[in-house]
């Protein structure tokens, strides 16, 4: 280990310069590029470069078995770029960085070399944050104390040198979005109790690879998998402090490497994400990421410094007055979306996980933030935001924002540029609430149809709606229907955390009952959720777990919580589980079979070949609904039709693909009500494909139905009939 010695020199400004005793190195090192930045073998050693536009010298610290380190300056700086190859180095050489340069905290400047700071392009990060109080980079106050002269090698992560390639990840599926039905997935907590998943591999990309786990999405009849962040992750101070972990992985360090822990065997973390990719893709499946581009695991000023603030911290995140950090993102630090440096490191991540490891698009996390450069109003056509949809190998992969942040400017549901997709916060309120009986028939029509108020106007299609009504982040779609109010209390924060707008109905008791009644009213109400979701126009994303009636009992935020609570439980073989895993896989493959029902064009009112509206609206007594109906706040029942012989749906050759022209029924009243079916639609029958009232779905009663004849429907139940002469 390294000995440290006393600053000489003024904590408030200048440079800490020999604070420490530097270990000799007499490897020959040459210039090489700035670009691309890194650590990329070549030419017999490794060339290193990393950005810092503040830094006096840099120094590549190699780290040895013992935690021997050989630093070596990199004497070259390009661009603000410090670079240099190193001879005689090869892939598995741990390695950091050491930055000498101003400490000035209310300039926004820690450049302090007794910290090693993680290369923010290292492909494989190794170890943990063991010594909290090594990693601050300041003594007794973050912005007006001394600076720390703490060595942290030994108690921080360190960079890996990578080898180039791997596995190949297999032919891209590239599903049309309009076809697509995603399925949101946690890599740990999805497989980690699966009984053929062999133990080591239980919790990890291995494990996702599995054949029975594969077998389980090609059943149930997803096309896409959205994985929860897979990103190197680093807990939070306040985490750390009470023994507790991130979970979902919201607290990213490195943007290159997959994280450590989803790997069966650490180090080989690349080969099994490839390896996972591949045998996604071979099953016809997509793996899209979930990216967390807003913000870093240094939290606020008061933080770790564990890479980017102790590289260049003006060039990284928003800088508040005094040298305090600006935060829209709730966690203490914002990425700044108008730095270069950002806007280089997101889009070089992207292109990597794109190209190199085979994934096929992002759900970007807080969205929102990307296109506030400078912390300011958001801007469609931010420069990050642009370039990344302007990027050749970006500009095939689906693109999901999550439109807000954790500012009331920063809801911005409706407001990316064409290219993005959504996930439509709206829908899933709207969801919510009609059937919970809390919400009028007007805003429902919208969220049906494809959102053509948020996103016809824009030259978007319905597919860029993307139509949830549960998410890893709040209630279960069990909990949804068994709860009132959260209970959190295992996250160790007084039941304070997580939403308290949950908008959900525990039909009648407050978590898991033996009462059949209520259980039975459950099960219809999970299913009217899923049914909706499922049959809408747009693109239906699935929280993991929800067909198989997962509860996290009542915890609407276990971001902290990795123990069974979290983990999907496998082993379950109620009658609920049973009939809710047949139910869902029957209702998507109801909506791969009818183009009608999944178009990629909005409804407008066109005539079809049969002579009527693409889209019509009927009250229950098979009148077409009228102006005011769509004012009636205490209606609680629409009928929905949708004329397949004007479908715009197309084959993947481009041709357009006929089908039967349906009718939804959704009736969120307690009591049964009848509904004439209506006869002005050319003296077609009406055939019943599903019935949320039955736990599977199966109607009873499938016995072709005359226009004009009256459909018993139960209480609080979706109905969907097929038209056909």
């Amino acid at each position: 280990m390294v000995e440290f010695v006393p600053a000489p020199r003024s904590h408030r400004a200048g440079r800490i310069d020999e604070v420490l005793h530097r270990g000799e190195s007499d490897l020959p090192v040459l210039a090489g590029r700035p670009f691309p930045l890194g650590a990329h073998p070549e030419a017999g050693g490794v060339r290193f470069a990393v950005a810092s536009s503040v830094a006096e010298a840099v120094e590549v610290c190699l780290i040895g078995e013992d935690d021997t380190e050989q630093r070596i300056e990199l004497t070259e700086r390009t661009f603000g770029v410090w670079h240099g190859l190193v001879s005689g180095v090869t892939p598995g050489q741990r390695y950091g960085f050491r930055v000498h340069g101003p400490y000035d905290p209310a300039r926004g400047l820690r450049c302090n070399p007794a910290k090693l700071l993680v290369d923010p392009y290292a492909r494989l990060i190794t170890g943990s944050l063991s010594h909290l109080d090594a990693a601050f980079t300041y003594q007794d106050d973050p912005l007006t104390g001394p600076p720390s002269v703490v060595d942290s090698l030994g108690s921080v992560p360190l960079s890996v040198v990578a080898s180039p390639g791997g596995a190949d990840t297999g032919l891209k599926p590239e599903i049309p979005f309009e076809e697509a039905v995603l399925y949101e997935v946690h890599v740990r907590g999805f497989t980690k109790r699966h009984p053929d998943v062999p133990e080591h591999q239980r919790g990890t990309y291995l494990g996702l690879a599995h054949p029975s786990v594969i077998e389980h999405l090609v059943r149930l009849g997803v096309t896409t998998v959205e994985l929860l962040p897979v990103h190197t992750i680093c807990d939070e101070p306040n985490l750390l402090r009470s023994g507790r972990r991130n979970y979902w992985g919201y607290s990213t360090l490195g943007f290159f490497a997959p994280h450590a822990g989803y790997a069966s065997e650490p180090g080989r973390e690349v080969e099994e994400f490839r390896t996972m990719v591949a045998a996604l893709h071979a099953a016809g499946i997509e793996v899209l990421l979930d990216v967390v581009y807003n913000h870093t695991c240094e939290g606020g000023e008061g933080g770790p410094t564990l890479s980017f603030r102790g590289l260049d911290e003006g060039a990284y995140y928003l800088q508040g007055p005094e040298g305090g950090m600006r935060d829209i993102t709730g966690t203490g630090n914002t990425l700044d979306a108008g730095s270069p440096t950002v806007v280089r490191m997101v889009t070089d991540s992207l292109r990597y996980w794109a190209t190199e490891l085979g994934v096929d698009g992002f759900r970007f996390d807080l969205a929102s933030v990307l296109g506030r450069p400078g912390g300011r109003e958001f801007d469609a056509n931010s420069a990050l935001l642009t370039a990344i949809t302007c990027d050749p190998a970006l500009a095939r992969c689906k693109l999901i924002a999550e439109p807000w942040d954790a500012t009331g400017e920063g809801y911005r549901v409706g407001a990316f540029a064409p290219q993005w997709a959504e996930w439509n916060g709206r829908y899933r309120d709207t969801a919510r609430d009609f059937w919970r009986g809390a919400v009028d028939v007007r805003d429902l029509a919208y969220r049906l149809s494809g959102s053509s108020d948020l996103y016809a106007d824009d030259l978007r299609r319905p597919w860029q709606s993307i139509n949830f009504v549960t998410a890893h982040d709040g209630f279960t779609l069990r909990d949804l229907v068994s709860y009132n109010d959260k209970h959190n209390e295992a996250n160790g924060e007084d039941n304070r955390d997580g939403t308290n707008d949950n908008r959900s109905w525990n039909c009648g008791a407050e978590g898991e009952i033996d009462d059949e009644g209520i259980r039975e009213l459950r099960g219809r109400q999970a299913r009217n959720l899923m049914a909706t979701q499922l049959l809408s126009t747009g693109t239906p994303m699935l929280l993991a777990g929800d067909e198989m009636w997962r509860t996290q009992g009542g915890n609407n935020n276990a971001y902290c919580v990795d123990d069974e609570t979290s983990w999907l439980d496998w082993s379950q073989d109620s009658a609920e589980a049973a009939s809710m895993f047949a139910f869902t896989s029957k209702v998507i493959a109801l909506r791969a079979a009818c183009p009608a029902l999944r178009q990629p064009q909005f409804f407008e009112g066109r005539t079809t070949h049969d002579g009527d509206p693409d889209l019509m609206w009927f009250r229950p007594g098979g009148e077409e609904m009228a102006e005011t109906d769509w004012f009636d706040e205490g209606r609680r029942t629409l009928v929905m039709w949708i004329d397949g012989s004007g479908c715009l749906s197309r084959t993947r050759e481009g041709e357009l693909v006929p089908d039967h022209s349906w009718l939804i029924v959704l009736h969120a009243g307690a009591d049964p009500v009848d509904v004439v079916l209506p006869d002005a639609l050319y003296g077609e029958k009406y055939q019943l494909v599903l019935d949320t009232s039955v736990p599977d779905g199966t109607p009873a009663d499938t016995e072709p139905r005359e226009p004009g004849s009256s459909l018993p429907v139960a209480g609080r139940a979706l109905l969907l009939l097929r038209a056909a002469h």
